[in-house]
Formats: structure tokens, C-alpha cells, sequence
């Protein structure tokens, strides 16, 4: 009488409880990364986050509150990161080279991984035809290569925007990748019309301050609770399963002076466990290389 419901094909369902063992370096159970969002937007045109309602063109308001990000609120995240000596995965938009590139210089010279987040914030990925899409996605990882050293491994859809091509576009480019799925607590395997490996990492929707403290309007002390008690929980449930838990930030929203006070005190416990030997606090790729290396 029903007919199966479209699906992506990328990968089968398979229940947490039905998977093969394994643990990650030094018999950790829990990996935990950062994700620090590095983001530009266009002035007077395109898309953006707001603090308030978005307002005709050009949008001072939600333009300049997301630039404190850049100029301010991630330099003093880099500040609290150099003190816990706490490495992130740095989610770019490639036009922050034209903007501010000594940001990016900085996250380099920390030796943080380089991620690919497109060119702009301000453009939707999925709106771009196949073509554009591939040379979005080689674009970025050229760019990157030649203004960082190193190519991305990694990539992150601005607005998690995908089209139908994006995971064969990006084994096609030599990815490792997609944090785009934010379907599971372990990296998975993509299936891709080439069949060069493409993984899905953890990437968090709940665990990231956009969509709680912007649209659910969580204060920062709940919020620092929630990666506290969020971690806790994951600690403890991975002694049956090596787990991933992703925290995401943007630094126009943490960075700001009452919010990274409480950031602080969520990372301070993240780093005690890890001083502790019971977590791997990780960068992204280093979660893909391990898993990889085990051959499962």
C-alpha cells in the first residue's frame, strides 16, 4: 500500500548498540573537538545571523555585531584557548583572507587545523548549479592550501546548506570530511559515486551557540552548563562505545565578554578531563585519521 520514502542513499540505519568496538588513542572513549567558526558576510546584501530583526539594506546593525566576531570576540577566544593549551578545528570562509587574514595567520601559527566553510557566509551553498558547487569547494580548499600550507580536510556547508552532489564533489576534491550530518555520535562512512572514502564527522546542532543561545535564547550560564553536563553524560556513556562530541562556536556570539566568561568555565572542565587521561581532546581530522587507521 506504501511505497519506501525517498532516502539519500549515502549510508544504511544502524543503531548505536550494533557496532564494532574500539577505542581512541591512550584507551580514551570520549573524543571531544572544538569547532571555531570564522565567518564573513557581505555589507548591504546576502545572509547573516542577527541579534535583532533584519532591517532594509544595508543592515548596519547585524553586520557590525557579527564583525565584533572578527575584530574583537575572537581574539580573546584565541587568548583563552593558548591558556587551557586547547587546540580547534578553525571553520573559515575563505573571504576572511581579503578581510582579516592575520586572524587566520594566528590560528595557523597555533598549529589548529584548517577548515573549509566556503567563501561567504552570506550565500547559501545549495543555491550554487554542480559546476559552481565544485569550483566553490576546489576554490576553497586552493585557497587555503596556499595561504596556510596545509589543504583541507574538512568541510563545512555554509548554513549546512548541501545540494544532492555535495559528498561526490567533495571525495572528488580529495576531502576526508563532511561535517555537515549531525546524524550520529561516530564518524560514518559516505557512500559517493566515485567510492574515494568520505566520512561523516559529528557535527553539533544542540552543542553550538547559534541555535541555543540565538534562537532558543539560552543564557551563557546555561549554555556553559549544557556543554558541562552534555560531556559528563557522553563520558559516561562511552564506556560501552568510543564516541565523538563536537562543541560549536562562533566568536561573534562567545566571544562576547559576560558569554566568554562562562565559556571558560565550560572549557576548564573539558580540559580537567582531559588533564584526567578520561577524554582525547582532539582536532577534527585527527578523529578521521585514527578511525581510518583502524581498518574496521
Amino acid at each position: 500500500m506504501f511505497s519506501p520514502l525517498k532516502t539519500h542513499n549515502r549510508f544504511d540505519y544502524q543503531a548505536i548498540h550494533n557496532r564494532t568496538g574500539y577505542a581512541w588513542p591512550n584507551g580514551a572513549r570520549l573524543a571531544v573537538y572544538i569547532g571555531f567558526n570564522l565567518e564573513h558576510f557581505a555589507f548591504g546584501e546576502g545572509l547573516g545571523a542577527g541579534i535583532g530583526p533584519p532591517s532594509p539594506q544595508p543592515d548596519v546593525l547585524n553586520y557590525a555585531w557579527r564583525e565584533y566576531g572578527n575584530r574583537v570576540g575572537a581574539w580573546r577566544c584565541l587568548d583563552l584557548f593558548d591558556a587551557l593549551n586547547l587546540p580547534v578545528g578553525t571553520i573559515l570562509n575563505t573571504a576572511l583572507y581579503d578581510h582579516c587574514p592575520e586572524l587566520l595567520t594566528a590560528f595557523v601559527q597555533r598549529g589548529d587545523e584548517m577548515i573549509a566553510h566556503g567563501h561567504t557566509n552570506a550565500v547559501r551553498q545549495s543555491v550554487y548549479t554542480e559546476e559552481e558547487e565544485s569550483q566553490l569547494i576546489l576554490g576553497c580548499q586552493q585557497r587555503i592550501a596556499q595561504h596556510s600550507g596545509q589543504s583541507p580536510r574538512g568541510w563545512l556547508s555554509p548554513w549546512i546548506s548541501e545540494s544532492t552532489h555535495t559528498p561526490d564533489l567533495l571525495a572528488d576534491a580529495g576531502y576526508a570530511y563532511n561535517l555537515n550530518w549531525c546524524h550520529d555520535d561516530q564518524p560514518q562512512k559516505m557512500r559517493t559515486r566515485s567510492g574515494n572514502a568520505l566520512w561523516t564527522l559529528p557535527y553539533p546542532q544542540e552543542l553550538n551557540d547559534i541555535p541555543m543561545i540565538m534562537h532558543r535564547q539560552m543564557d551563557a550560564s546555561a549554555f556553559a552548563d549544557m556543554v558541562i553536563d552534555n560531556m559528563d553524560e557522553m563520558l559516561s556513556q562511552s564506556q560501552h562505545q568510543a564516541l565523538v562530541m563536537g562543541i560549536a562556536l562562533h566568536p561573534y556570539i562567545v566571544g562576547q565578554p559576560y558569554r566568554i566568561r562562562q565559556l571558560r568555565r565550560a572549557l576548564q572542565h573539558v580540559c580537567q578531563a582531559r588533564d584526567e587521561g578520561d577524554i582525547w581532546l582532539c582536532k577534527p581530522g585527527q578523529i578521521i585519521d585514527h578511525i581510518e587507521a583502524l581498518n574496521l
